[in-house]
């Protein structure tokens, strides 16, 4: 961990911005725990409760993923839809996610229903965000069909369950967080944590298969470099 003397220090926190940002970082790049990240943190001298870490990922993860979808490239117009369900206090929620042909993550929503408003709704997120897209690929929900053509009139609908592993394998992720730490706690906790793991994971974990061992290197190396810019940019 850098030395955190570089960056002004947060109105009203007791510890330096590169301290609660190396706690964020570590919670949603590695599938920590808070008890692991408050080891991990004292093992560098830096003493801090389970708590105080936790309000730190509550409070600034979505900073930092909010940040990274306003600089990263405008996404493919080919998207990938797809639904999961989850299980919250024993009850079945939908986590619906879109990724474009890239790979990149373009939105996720938790809801209680799998039927055509709830369809319609994240497709309607998404709509607004980056404009129609060219295709949309989507398994054989029927749920999906009157929105696509409502709101995408133009796009090629594609609903073929074949032809959706891309984003079978972007739910892999949640999956593993949800096999480690039990199920979510609550609605609310899962948009957040989801929200922003799904983007910290997007800038940390590039396709390493598609790259060579330099290309890698350079890959992270920006992807720090970035998280520095954004840990600049915190306010409390």
């Amino acid at each position: 961990m850098n030395s955190p003397t570089q960056m002004p220090r947060l109105k009203g926190f007791c510890y330096p911005r590169e301290i609660i940002a190396y706690a964020v970082w570590a919670y949603h790049r590695f599938a920590l725990s808070t008890a692991d990240v408050e080891d991990l943190l004292a093992a560098r001298g830096v003493i801090v409760s389970r708590e105080a870490i936790r309000l730190w990922v509550n409070r600034f993860g979505q900073h930092f993923a909010n940040c990274i979808r306003r600089d990263r490239p405008r996404p493919n117009d080919k998207w990938h839809m797809d639904e999961v369900v989850i299980t919250i206090r024993g009850k079945k929620h939908w986590l619906w996610r879109a990724i474009d042909a890239d790979g990149d993550v373009l939105e996720i929503l938790v809801q209680t229903r799998r039927n055509a408003k709830a369809a319609k709704r994240f497709f309607q997120r998404l709509v607004s965000q980056f404009g129609e897209p060219r295709v949309v690929i989507t398994d054989k929900l029927r749920s999906y069909i009157k929105p696509v053509k409502a709101l995408a009139p133009n796009a090629d609908h594609r609903a073929h369950k074949g032809l959706n592993n891309a984003i079978e394998v972007s739910h892999r992720p949640t999956r593993k967080r949800e096999k480690i730490f039990g199920k979510f706690k609550s609605h609310r906790q899962a948009q957040r944590f989801l929200a922003a793991h799904d983007q910290i994971n997007l800038l940390f974990r590039p396709r390493r298969y598609q790259l060579n061992a330099t290309s890698n290197r350079h890959a992270r190396s920006d992807a720090f470099s970035l998280w520095a810019d954004y840990t600049a940019e915190m306010v409390a």
